[in-house]
């Protein structure tokens, strides 16, 4: 393994990979084929919601045995809290504006409890479904959905690299995977933000949620991650490869 300036680690031996064409975007989805995805997705999000609350009250966060965990929700925590604190606000003040039309209360409080339920689960997500390195690669997450793993085997060097996507109003949101300097990149950014950059040793296939063209399989030659210790992060990396 090398090291540099203690901010970079590498396989001995690592090389640049070879660099492979953009590939072809996918045909795209029926109507019914985007519903069903759309579908099957919010089920996801919904039982993951459940997981998250008993992995939280149970602390068993989800770190294989001998990995270690890493935490990335810092830019986007008191976000979600002040989210949360609103949405519990909100409930008493819709229900003594509504309390004279029982029908119409009980539904905005059934509404307004599982709004509160749902924002803890994505909240909790972030605590119990940290990035993990151990001894089967790293594990990138995000929330209740993203979870991608490099092998060792696929793995050429990581080095803490920030980078910051500022959003423009009235456009779209930046893709996760995109184009640079001839090579393919995902980002999985925590509030605009990304301070690790993975590189493989060639080309690797990740599977994001959704469907093509902003999801699905994508083969790429980095992977760029936040995480709130990336010093942590990377020592723990040199340590697995000793």
């Amino acid at each position: 393994m090398t090291v540099d300036s203690g901010d970079s680690c590498a396989p001995d031996g690592a090389r640049g990979r070879p660099r492979h064409p953009a590939l072809d975007g996918e045909p795209r989805a029926s109507r019914a084929q985007r519903v069903r995805s759309v579908g099957l997705r919010a089920v996801r999000m919904e039982l993951r919601v459940y997981e998250s609350l008993w992995r939280m009250v149970a602390r068993r966060p989800k770190i294989a045995p001998g990995a270690t965990g890493f935490r990335y929700h810092g830019p986007v925590l008191t976000i979600l809290i002040v989210f949360i604190a609103l949405s519990t606000l909100e409930i008493p003040i819709v229900d003594l504006i509504v309390n004279r039309w029982p029908p119409v209360r009980i539904g905005f409080l059934i509404l307004g409890i599982w709004g509160v339920t749902w924002m803890l689960g994505l909240l909790f997500a972030y605590f119990t479904r940290p990035h993990t390195v151990g001894p089967d690669g790293i594990r990138v997450r995000e929330g209740m959905e993203i979870d991608l793993h490099v092998p060792w085997d696929d793995f050429a060097s990581i080095e803490i690299m920030p980078t910051r996507v500022e959003s423009v109003p009235g456009q779209r949101k930046p893709s996760r995977v995109f184009e640079e300097d001839g090579e393919r990149i995902c980002a999985i950014r925590i509030g605009s933000e990304t301070n690790i950059e993975v590189r493989f040793e060639r080309p690797l296939v990740l599977s994001l949620p959704g469907m093509s063209p902003r999801g699905g399989e994508h083969e790429v030659d980095a992977l760029r991650f936040w995480a709130d210790d990336p010093k942590a992060l990377l020592a723990e990396v040199r340590a697995q490869l000793s």
